[in-house]
Parts: C-alpha cells; sequence; structure tokens
C-alpha cells in the first residue's frame, strides 16, 4: 500500500494563498494518477483536483477552478496543489491519494492504499 503524507495547510483570511505539498512512500511517485480531496465534518470527501501520471492532464473540481493548481515539483517527488483566493467554503482538511482521473472522473483509486492524516486548512468568515 502507498502511504501519503500531507503538509502546508494552515489558518488563512479569505482571499489568501496557501502551498499544499503531498509525499508519497514510493519511489515511481510519478508513475500514479495522483488527487487531492478534502473533508469536513459530517460530510463526505470530496474531489478537489487530479493529476495524470507523469506529469499529465489535470482536473478540477468546478468550485476550484481558476483558483487552485495542482502539478508535480521539479524533482518529481511531490504533488503540489497551489490555492489562491481562499474562500470560507475551501475549509477542510486536505488528502492526497492514488486517483481515477477522466474527463469526468477524479476519485480515490480502489487500491490507493491507506489515507494520510491531512492537513487542515482554515479560511475564516
Amino acid at each position: 500500500q502507498l502511504r501519503f503524507v500531507e503538509s502546508g495547510g494552515d489558518s488563512v483570511q479569505p482571499g489568501g494563498w496557501l502551498r499544499l505539498s503531498c509525499e508519497a512512500s514510493t519511489w515511481n511517485f510519478e508513475m500514479f494518477n495522483i488527487g487531492w480531496f478534502r473533508q469536513v465534518p459530517g460530510k463526505e470527501r470530496e474531489g478537489v483536483s487530479c493529476i495524470a501520471a507523469i506529469d499529465g492532464p489535470t482536473k478540477y473540481a468546478d468550485s476550484v477552478k481558476g483558483r487552485f493548481t495542482i502539478s508535480r515539483d521539479k524533482t518529481k517527488k511531490s504533488v503540489i496543489l497551489q490555492m489562491t483566493n481562499l474562500k470560507p467554503e475551501d475549509t477542510a482538511v486536505y488528502y492526497c491519494a492514488r486517483a481515477v482521473l477522466s474527463d469526468t472522473t477524479c476519485r480515490p483509486h480502489p487500491d490507493f492504499g491507506t489515507w494520510g492524516q491531512g492537513t487542515q486548512v482554515f479560511v475564516s468568515s
């Protein structure tokens, strides 16, 4: 199973920005589709953004299009979520995982492994 470590969450004001990082316990991390997902208490995890293997195509939830950017860093060892113009509704714990990515799909892969601890993003209102 893959193990994921998320970092970069913080408390910010509306309109602020954060850079989240996802690292995984595999040397061939770049060979997997990876997604960012978020969850608030009482709700199911929501797909935020996915990126295909080998720094391929990306997909974004409508709620974050134009504000968030997913990418792989220069070392190909991390997947980054650059979050700008943050809104109170972005408040959640953010997780990364292996993903299923298509024109219409951005969801966790059935064999993604286990969820990490996530990283908390809080946008004040």
